[in-house]
Order: structure tokens, then sequence, then C-alpha cells
């Protein structure tokens, strides 16, 4: 049946109604005369979904499925922040387009070059260069300290997060020293390079938490646990890991009062609900208030949700949209992690295998640490959900990490050669 569906491109005439019923529904909640804008908005996100899937469909010989998940979640997320800000809106599509080329542009590099498990240590110094360019940029300019994390850099108007690009370089370091290093002598110079490898990852972390980014921390932590417990024949560098896990959630929670105060309000947001735990209730709210099948698109109050564009874009849209949404949102996010698993089992090359494991921890935690933040289920983080919340630097690298489970979905045999 799903073969069936796919064949005859069922899915991308459901995002069509879809996409089409929401344009209109922003049209008559902007007083029933055309907007230039929304007609722009409209067929960009309707030529960028059928021209891509087009594209990928007669360059890849992969998974057909990903791509048509993540135009779903886009296609969510683009109109929700349209209707918030017609010019972040707008922005967004343009963000969407970088991230298309980057998905492009990373499928044809990865498929091209043969080699990518040999330069583990260049992945190494990226990572820490990225890292500490925040750290170094935070001390001259003294911005970011205001509260919780300062994980950006800002040119004029123009901003980026290397942390999101560190965690691309994250995955290759772990892929390619599991590749080139588990069975072989070429650290043999170090008695423990599982140590060696865990000291590294920990050094990026420590400086994560310098810069107060926990919820990087936890999604690096994660990737590297995860690959850990699959790969490491040495059990007891896990628990070792886990040891650590602990400590640091101590020495973060003692360390950093904005930690103390997420905990707190996770615990108990009712003691002060009009200041520092007004976005989960606020967000609580939200959800309650939309029901099972929203109030209606236009028809929310999601300026009372603090951050609604990035952050906080789940509750907005269980708002407007309903929680029939929001739990469909979960589903695609469960569907992408699981497809990324599969990709990983299916595939035969080893650091291909590693890089697709790690895609799909990535998007799953991320995803977990979005929606259960704010849901209640856990504090908040911070991390936004990927393709649905606004910004440019989180739509690029998770167009990035799409483009390696793209290539990883193929068969790579020729690379054996």
């Amino acid at each position: 049946m799903l073969n069936y569906i796919t064949k005859f491109r069922r899915p991308r005439d459901l995002l069509l109604i879809f996409e089409l019923l929401a344009f209109l529904l922003l049209f008559f909640k902007n007083n029933k005369h055309v907007d230039t804008y929304i007609c722009i908005l409209f067929l960009g996100l309707v030529l960028i979904i059928y021209i891509s899937n087009f594209i990928l469909g007669k360059i890849s010989s992969g998974d057909n499925y990903i791509f048509l998940i993540v135009s779903m979640l886009l296609s969510l997320g683009l109109v929700t922040i349209y209707r918030i800000n017609p010019s972040l809106g707008l922005l967004q599509l343009v963000w969407i387009l970088v991230g298309l080329t980057a998905f492009y542009v990373t499928y044809f590099c990865l498929r091209a070059f043969k080699n990518l498990d040999d330069y583990t240590k260049l992945y190494a110094i990226g990572i820490f260069i990225l890292l500490i360019s925040t750290l170094v940029y935070s001390l001259i300019f003294k911005r970011g300290r205001e509260k919780g994390a300062y994980n950006w850099i800002r040119f004029g108007s123009f901003s980026i997060q290397p942390s999101e690009f560190a965690k691309i370089l994250m995955m290759f370091l772990l892929a390619s020293y599991y590749t080139k290093f588990r069975y072989s002598n070429n650290l043999k110079k170090f008695k423990n390079p599982p140590l060696l490898l865990m000291f590294v990852t920990y050094l990026f972390i420590g400086v994560l938490f310098i810069e107060r980014d926990l919820g990087m921390s936890v999604v690096f932590l994660t990737i590297y646990t995860v690959t850990l417990f699959i790969y490491e024949d040495n059990k007891n560098m896990f628990f070792i890991n886990l040891f650590l896990i602990l400590l640091g959630a101590t020495i973060g929670y003692l360390k950093f009062s904005h930690v103390r105060l997420r905990v707190s309000v996770w615990l108990d947001p009712w003691t002060d609900p009009y200041n520092d735990a007004r976005q989960i209730v606020q967000s609580l709210f939200a959800i309650a208030e939309g029901g099972f099948f929203g109030s209606g698109i236009g028809r929310g109050y999601p300026e009372l949700v603090p951050v609604p564009v990035s952050d906080a874009i789940f509750p907005v849209i269980c708002e407007e949209m309903g929680i029939f949404i929001g739990i469909g949102i979960i589903m695609l996010n469960m569907l992408l992690t699981y497809r990324g698993m599969k990709i990983a089992l299916n595939q035969e090359y080893l650091f291909y295998r590693i890089l697709a494991i790690c895609v799909a921890c990535l998007f799953g935690i991320q995803s977990f640490l979005n929606i259960g933040g704010f849901i209640k289920f856990i504090p908040m983080t911070g991390i936004t959900l990927p393709f649905v919340s606004y910004g440019g630097s989180s739509m690029v690298t998770s167009f990035i990490s799409l483009g390696i489970l793209q290539v990883a979905s193929e068969d790579l045999t020729y690379k054996y050669e």
C-alpha cells in the first residue's frame, strides 16, 4: 500500500491540499484582499516541495520517504511562521532555499569523496575552532552574558550559531574514529584510544558548558553515548560515560542559576507564572486552548507565548491546528528517526552506517528536547524543532544532516573499490 501511494505521488498531493487550505485561511485572515507576499510564499513552498522531490527521485536511488516527511514539517513550520510574522515567514522561505542548496551540495560532495573517514584529526580541530570562536567572540564583545547561553556570533543584522555546525563535524568525528581505529593499531602510541576519544568529546562539552549552551551539550552527549554503546567493545567506557553524565548534570545544576531556575519552573511553574515561568505556562495554556482540532489558523494568540517562531513554535501550532496536528508532528519526527535507524541497519559501509545512526539520534533528541520541554515532560533547553522552527543555522544544518542520511540510504559498494 505504501509503495502504491508513493508511486502515484499521493503524499505530495496531500501536501498540496494542506498548503492550499492553509494559504486560503491566511488569505481570508488578511481582509480577503490579494496579498502578493502570500502568493510568493505559497508558490515558493509548492515549487520547493514538488521540484525537490522530483529531482531527488531522479538522482538518488536511496530512501524515498525521508524528504517527504521533511516536506510536511517544512510546510507546517512555514505556514505558522508566516502567520505570526509575515516578514520572518518570507525570510524562512529564503533559509529553506539555502538549506536545500546545502542538502544537494552535501549529497554530491559525499558521493564524490571516497576517503572521508581519513580526516579524524581534522574533524576534531574543526569542532574545537567552531566552539571556541563563540567563546572568544563573547569575551571580546561582552555579548550574550545577560541570560542563558551565549552561543551566537553576530555581524550586524546577520548571526550564526557555530555549535550547530560543530555537531555535524562531531558525527563525522565519531564515524571516522570507529571506522579507522576500532580494529587497527593507528593509535598504538596511546594506551587507551577510546579514553582519548572520551577526553576529546568531554573537552568539547566543557566548552559548551562554559558558554552555558547546555541544550547543545545534551545533543553532543546523546550522539556520543549512543555510538559508544553500539560500537565500543570495552563496556566499562559506557559506564564511565554514564558516571560523567551524572557528574556533569550535578555540576551544571549547582553552577548555573538559569539551570536551577529551569528545573524549578519545570517542577512547579505556578510559583511565578507571569515572569520566569511565563513561557511554559503560556505554552500549556496554548496547547489546552487548541483542543483536538485547534482554534483555526489566524485565530490563536501566539503573541502571548514568548519566542513563538523558534523555540515555542510547537504549542503555537497546537493552539491553531490542534493536538491532532501536534501528534502528527511527533509521529513525523518518530518516522524520520525510524527511517534513519533503518537506513543504518541496511548500510554495509561502516562509516556511513555510523553517520546514519548519528543523524537519526540528532533528529530524535532535538525533537524530544523541544517538544518534551513545552509539554512539561522535561525542563526546557532552548533547542529548536528541526525543519519547523525559525532559524538559519538550524535549518541549514538540518538539511546538511538530511543530505548525509540520503547518501547513507544508497548502495555505497562502489566506495570499497
